[in-house]
């Protein structure tokens, strides 16, 4: 890769002295322990000092944070653009960053500062410290007496790292575990990453394995003063992880400081920029942030332009269903297509379709064979669902309104919500949010939206539904109203997306409305108003 020229080096200090501290009392105080850290805190460099965790990695933007705060939660603005072509396959892998460098070296401090700066949308932060190995009991024994080495490359699990990567650069979403420091073992829980661009991998070993290097696009190496990093961990390990300084002083000796010596500075000469002084080093890290910036714009896509031109002279595939159009379906059509109808009347006969459009589309789901007895004591042959479940997922706003309807007809159905948006500046539809249930990859996924245009909102609900490991067979694509441009775009770019919809209108005009059409769905659903034709406005509705 063709990295910037690397920051010059600041001198380094010399190491440490040998730190008196294996023969120190077991027996001192917890508040001593307390007192000890906070006096650290004194010895340590005031950059970053006060610096809060950052409780998301989605970066903050310095003119418009893309955020909005809640009592309960934070919601991010920002949108992610795609990450697919038109055929619906990725065609940008995230650029990963590697952060190496010693155990309290400000590896994290300099990734939240390249976060920040970085003023992109969907970063993520993946830490090392997640993957250390599952411990046997007299490893813990060990690890409890301070004699276990967590600074040696064994004690990684780097299969299960690599794997993990992996599926973050691909832009499909990754379990990751919960490790706990303070009893040496992983939570019962693991949280889920999904959807970067940019991926900063941070961690004391994140150069050791031939693998892993190759994932990285960038690698960099925080180089810090080995007094400072000594002070760093002792306040960290005594504050956050509960040890004794007898302890900390013990293993530092006789792990870290080796661990560092032989596995840890070698790897300096393997990094494109070494970083001296950590997070004090601004103009290191403004250097790193203009080359990202430089290899995103190289990744940008243009995805709605590409769909307007592509595939649209084809016949409509077999994989589409429309609800045959009987006198009382073209009737309820005939309503809520006029623009003199009531918001009332335009709820009703909406529901009414969406109620026989779900009907419809459960038609499709795979039964098998069953038998069963009636009251009388007779048997009767019948048939049942033969999948595990039923998800439901709505793409925000206008999709939600066909959750009613799901919930009427499936019994203790599962609902996720999706949120993209049409980009005003750009005119490519972003992910600015979604919530998904657990274990989703077992079931039939129903995906609703109430119109579908252009399909690019569809298809990037679908891609999203696939990088959380959804078999492409088992998703439902469900539209009150569709444009063929729209089902030919999902149709060859997922061409085992089962489609269904009510209707399917020829054109596309040029603002990608649908026509004849049905106007803006959510807009005479909810009784919002409508944004004038043609206003710079318009580009920020969710459109299909």
């Amino acid at each position: 890769m063709a990295a910037p020229p690397a920051s010059a080096a600041a001198p380094r200090a010399a190491p440490p002295p040998a730190a008196a501290g294996d023969g120190t009392d077991r027996t001192v105080a917890k508040s001593e322990d307390r007192s000890s850290a906070e006096a650290l805190d004194r010895l340590l460099p005031p950059v970053g000092a006060g610096r809060a965790p950052r409780k998301r990695t989605t970066s903050q933007c310095r003119s418009e944070p893309p955020l909005l705060r809640t009592s309960k939660r934070t919601i991010y603005t920002a949108g992610r653009p795609p990450w697919y072509n038109e055929h619906g396959t990725q065609s940008k892998e995230a650029f990963v960053i590697g952060l190496g460098g010693g155990s309290a070296s400000g590896k994290t401090t300099v990734a939240r500062m390249i976060i920040e700066a970085l003023d992109v949308p969907w970063v993520v932060l993946l830490s090392m410290d997640s993957f250390y190995k599952v411990l046997t009991r007299q490893q813990q024994e060990q690890a409890a007496l301070h004699n276990y080495d967590f600074d040696h490359p064994d004690a990684f699990d780097f299969g299960l790292l690599v794997a993990t990567l992996q599926k973050l650069k691909q832009g499909k979403s990754a379990k990751v575990p919960v490790y706990d420091f303070t009893t040496h073992s992983r939570k019962k829980d693991w949280k889920t990453l999904y959807g970067a661009n940019v991926i900063i991998f941070e961690g004391i070993m994140a150069f050791a394995d031939k693998t892993l290097l190759e994932l990285l696009d960038m690698k960099i190496f925080v180089d810090t003063d080995s007094d400072i990093r000594l002070v760093r961990r002792l306040r960290r390990d005594i504050s956050e992880r509960g040890r004794d300084i007898a302890g900390v002083i013990k293993q530092y000796n006789k792990f870290v400081k080796p661990a560092f010596d032989q596995y840890i500075q070698p790897t300096m000469r393997l990094a494109d920029i070494v970083v001296p002084r950590g997070s004090g080093n601004t103009v290191a890290i403004d250097l790193i942030v203009q080359h990202v910036h430089s290899q995103l714009e190289e990744r940008e896509l243009s995805v709605r332009a590409a769909l307007a031109s592509a595939h649209q002279c084809h016949p409509l595939p077999r994989t589409l269903s429309v609800l045959k159009s009987t006198p009382q379906v073209r009737g309820m059509h005939t309503i809520i297509r006029d623009k003199e109808t009531s918001r009332d009347e335009f709820i009703f006969y909406s529901k009414r379709l969406m109620r026989l459009l779900i009907e419809h589309a459960l038609s499709f789901l795979p039964f098998q064979d069953c038998v069963v007895q009636t009251p009388q004591g007779q048997d009767y042959a019948g048939k049942c669902y033969a999948g595990k479940q039923i998800t439901g997922v709505s793409i925000l706003r206008a999709g939600e309104t066909m959750e009613p309807a799901l919930r009427a007809v499936c019994k203790d159905v599962r609902i996720g919500t999706i949120l993209i948006q049409t980009n005003q500046l750009t005119g490519e539809p972003e992910l600015h949010y979604l919530r998904l249930p657990k274990d989703i990859s077992d079931d039939h996924v129903i995906l609703m939206d109430c119109t579908v245009s252009t399909g690019a909102a569809a298809m990037m609900a679908v891609r999203v539904l696939l990088d959380h490991d959804v078999p492409e067979d088992k998703i439902f694509l469900l539209s009150l109203l569709m444009a063929e441009m729209g089902v030919h775009s999902v149709a060859y770019a997922f061409p085992r997306v089962r489609i269904i919809t009510t209707a399917v209108d020829k054109r596309v005009n040029d603002l990608f409305r649908i026509i004849p059409g049905i106007g803006n769905f959510g807009d005479r659903y909810f009784g919002t108003d409508a944004v004038p034709e043609g206003s710079d406005e318009e580009e920020v509705a969710s459109t299909g």
